[in-house]
């Protein structure tokens, strides 16, 4: 059998698994053959994608389910490490034993959403190498690259401190409660996964209840249909921190509050039409008995190119 003649098969990189736009993909790729064999082409193909599916039901009556799916293609490049003239029935012998042989590509240039895979869909890369066999179907094998997608750093928006401030009044009958204010800073907007986030508070509470803080660090995850006629949204919470209780009749409490980023979460997806992953940080004043008092930040994060470490 086809499937008992190829063992060990194997791709590997030379520096990294790790590439961004423009970049070449060198390395080597080696399997055993249990016998000779006639080839005529052993193929690499490097791919770039995107899709999305996900389902909604509802009941008028009887249970009823939408579908909604998209793809995209990125890229596909193929290239040849053996080629044949198949127009002549051309073929190459491979001896029974190791076979070892090197390649290289190079990715396109282009605007390229980050490798992700969420909920509801994927933005995937790969590398397949393909040996196609006169009169047998052709056997393929597959590696999947991480795809990083760099942003420019030379934008004043990303390292410019952020602010914001809210307050709300109590109301009980015909009483009125002093006011509850927050002002809310970071030192900027884009940030790296894995770093950690100083969030700078100051708390006013002149009402008589006490109130919590509390900062979290969401995900949002949209997917789309082509045209974006339809979406779906899913929220992850990624970290969570709860502050001490601030006393009612307090004035001026500052605070400084770490929260942490996961190493693992990707980074801000908004170059793919069908895919998009968005972060915030919500600091929140808890009130019993009312609506929390709330400030947003939208923030990125991201990977940036390694030439801007040199020059900082």
């Amino acid at each position: 059998m086809f499937q008992d003649t190829i063992k060990n098969f194997s791709i590997s990189f030379d520096e990294r698994n790790t590439f961004s736009a423009g970049d070449f993909i060198t390395g080597t790729i080696s399997f055993d053959l249990t016998k000779e064999i006639k080839i005529s082409a052993l193929t690499i193909k490097i791919k770039g994608g995107a899709n999305v599916q996900w389902s909604t039901a509802s009941r008028s009556g009887y249970l009823r389910r939408r579908n909604y799916r998209a793809r995209m293609e990125f890229f596909t490049y193929k290239s040849a490490i053996i080629q044949t003239n198949t127009a002549v029935n051309g073929t190459t012998k491979l001896a029974a034993g190791t076979h070892v042989y090197s390649f290289s590509c190079q990715l396109p240039e282009g605007n390229f959403p980050s490798s992700f895979r969420g909920i509801h869909g994927r933005i995937s890369y790969s590398l397949t190498v393909s040996i196609d066999r006169p009169w047998h179907l052709s056997k393929d094998f597959r590696t999947e690259l991480n795809f990083v997608s760099y942003i420019d750093p030379h934008q004043p928006e990303l390292w410019a401190p952020l602010s914001g401030s809210n307050f709300k009044t109590l109301c009980c009958l015909w009483c009125t409660s002093g006011p509850i204010t927050m002002t809310v800073s970071l030192e900027r907007k884009a940030f790296k996964p894995g770093e950690t986030v100083k969030v700078m508070c100051s708390f006013s509470n002149a009402s008589s209840r006490t109130v919590t803080p509390n900062v979290k660090l969401q995900q949002k995850q949209i997917y789309y249909t082509h045209y974006r006629t339809n979406w779906t949204k899913v929220v992850k919470t990624l970290a969570r921190f709860t502050g001490n209780p601030i006393s009612a009749h307090t004035s001026d409490v500052q605070t400084e509050i770490l929260l942490p980023i996961p190493l693992n979460a990707p980074p801000t997806i908004s170059n793919c039409m069908i895919l998009e992953v968005e972060y915030i940080i919500e600091v929140s004043l808890c009130l019993w008995g009312s609506p929390d008092l709330i400030v947003v930040f939208p923030i990125v994060l991201c990977e940036l190119p390694a030439y801007w470490y040199l020059t900082e």
